[in-house]
């Protein structure tokens, strides 16, 4: 079963929520509906192109409630092409408790995860070995600038306020802890940013598990609310919104 693009309005909609719940912003195309972007011109090639906004996606699990994820990438670069030299980029991540994204790491991006509101955020460490494998090994890892000296799977929590530095090649889940966070519909939800080198999600995520796909099939049960950042059409012209 491909994720239901019932539950991507409905997990965006939540998301709206939780995010002025806790009285933050987004740029003003974190709004825009379908119409809005059909006539964007090509000035918002660098949103199209970076991949910034909405992203929703349950990895291929055929489990989004269980293993998933809803963020908004506010900023990003594109490594390699001309016009787009940033070399950092900024994502704002929705964490329900106990949904998570698959086991994974990247081969080059460095990211600081940032406990930002609501409840605690619990994050799985460990180090990947030259094969890409699960390492047994112990590493040392910064939380808010700390160096901390932790045991292959050791669960780090960070309260609001909290990051924790994770270099290329670690391995990482984390979720939001169960009974911390901001209830809504029985669920609690906490916000969380990530900090980072450039996010190239077509290259640099290497998940260890089989079924894992950045960007799955959607199934079309009813009307898009909004484009996810990699549905953008592309544009002729150049309009003024």
């Amino acid at each position: 079963m491909n994720l239901k693009r019932s539950i991507i309005n409905g997990s965006l909609a939540r998301a709206k929520h939780v995010i002025e719940h806790f009285g933050l912003k987004l740029p003003p195309f974190g709004y825009w509906n379908v119409a809005d972007w059909d006539k964007a011109g090509v000035e918002y090639d660098e949103i199209r192109n970076c991949l910034l906004g909405w992203d929703v996606t349950d990895f291929g699990s055929k489990d989004f409630h269980k293993i998933g994820r809803t963020l908004f990438t506010l900023r990003n670069g594109r490594k390699g092409i001309a016009g787009y030299p940033k070399e950092y980029a900024e994502k704002l991540l929705i964490d329900p408790e106990g949904q998570r994204a698959p086991a994974h790491y990247h081969l080059s991006k460095r990211e600081d995860l940032i406990c930002v509101a609501g409840g605690n955020i619990l994050v799985q460490l460990r180090k990947a070995d030259r094969e890409g494998n699960a390492s047994s090994e112990a590493f040392t890892i910064q939380v808010d600038g700390c160096e901390r000296r932790l045991q292959a799977g050791d669960i780090i929590r960070l309260k609001p306020g909290m990051s924790v530095c994770v270099p290329p090649r670690t391995i990482h889940q984390f979720w939001g802890e169960e009974g911390t966070g901001y209830q809504v519909d029985g669920v609690g939800y906490t916000l969380s940013s990530e900090v980072s080198s450039v996010c190239d999600d077509y290259n640099d995520n290497v998940f260890l598990v089989d079924y894992a796909v950045r960007f799955p099939e959607i199934e079309e049960d009813e009307p898009k609310d909004c484009y996810l950042c990699h549905e953008y059409p592309k544009a002729t012209s150049y309009e003024t919104k």
